[in-house]
């Protein structure tokens, strides 16, 4: 796919970066820990390019240039861009998912507030969703319904994510809360931005952006039988993780402007366990379209056919695992081959 020192300069920007990133590649099969490390890289580099930008619009130039150079096979000479680009072509990664990163990234760089709910899905959406798109892709599942289950899924992280870091952004001067449910509160967010404040009325805010979580939670989770088996576990646990660093905002009052909730070590390895246990999901609900911020997404996927939408693992093991999930599906929807 790629060379191994483009490999190994997008895995010491993934051991140095993102705990959640790289422990969630930890919690997958080894033969995806190549693509997810280049996936994460081109990632980096495209935030840290708008991050550090004197010109916004100059960066997004920059780095749209970038993607037209690694969609077009010749990458600009960065690392990072050669590895991404052997995924793209390896895992047939549709240009509107990569986009649509960058295009969240703007929007952090903007510091664009969002008015309700649908708003707010619209920002998750770019830079949460995509990623969980990709992550899909790296894992040799385009269905269209496994795809919508992960873009949930993604929606939801990045939902729990604002809930729990309400205060750290304000007072980096970020809010993403729906201005409408705050107003509807009686809390003006101008005035919160001012000064970053628990009160009451602000906790019920927060317990509504964590209903809307888990219910994105419980619409992912049953996505998770479409992925191959041994990617199961490790979706389940970070879906569980996650929802319970919600359950952790909670239980601190819902107050996260003055301290940032955590989900112990302990609570973790447990939460694993019960992910592994739980193996045996419940049916997979195909009559959930996918939500209105996330379609463009899975349409884009269902857009950009692959000669295989299973890559072969190359261990023994993997090869095996990998036969009976084509095995499956054969078993499953006879006239999978035949389209």
């Amino acid at each position: 796919m790629t060379n191994a020192e483009d490999l190994a300069a997008c895995h010491r920007l993934l051991a140095g970066g993102s705990k959640s990133f790289r422990a969630a590649s930890l919690l997958l099969p080894s033969r995806i820990a190549d693509p997810a490390a280049a996936l994460y890289a081109f990632c980096r580099v495209a935030d840290d390019a708008i991050d550090e930008a004197v010109s916004m619009q100059d960066a997004l130039d920059g780095l749209y240039r970038r993607l037209d150079d690694i969609y077009a096979g010749r990458p600009q000479a960065h690392a990072a861009d050669r590895a991404f680009a052997g995924v793209v072509t390896a895992f047939g990664i549709p240009r509107a998912l990569p986009e649509a990163l960058l295009e969240g990234f703007a929007w952090d760089a903007e510091g664009r507030h969002y008015r309700d709910i649908a708003a707010l899905q619209d920002y998750a959406a770019r830079v949460a969703a995509a990623v969980g798109a990709m992550m899909t892709l790296l894992m040799g599942v385009r269905d269209p319904v496994a795809m919508a289950r992960a873009c949930d899924l993604g929606v939801a992280m990045q939902l729990t994510n604002i809930a729990r870091d309400v205060g750290e952004d304000a007072r980096m001067g970020r809010l993403y809360l729906p201005l409408e449910w705050m107003r509807q509160e009686g809390v003006n967010p101008a005035d919160f931005l001012a000064d970053p404040v628990f009160t009451p009325a602000l906790g019920r805010v927060v317990q509504r952006l964590l209903d809307a979580a888990d219910a994105l939670y419980d619409r992912a989770e049953q996505g998770i039988p479409l992925l191959p088996r041994d990617c199961r576990a490790g979706i389940g646990a970070a879906r569980h993780v996650y929802a319970e660093i919600g359950r952790a905002v909670e239980r601190q009052g819902l107050d996260s402007v003055s301290r940032r909730a955590t989900v112990s070590g302990r609570r973790k390895a447990w939460l694993l366990a019960r992910s592994v246990a739980a193996l045996a999901m419940r049916p997979v609900d195909h009559a959930s379209p996918p939500l209105p911020a996330t379609r463009f997404l899975v349409d884009a996927v269902t857009a950009t056919p692959v000669a295989n939408d299973r890559i072969a693992p190359k261990r023994l093991p993997e090869r095996i695992a990998w036969a009976v999930e084509l095995f499956d599906r054969v078993d499953n929807d006879p006239g999978h081959f035949a389209r």
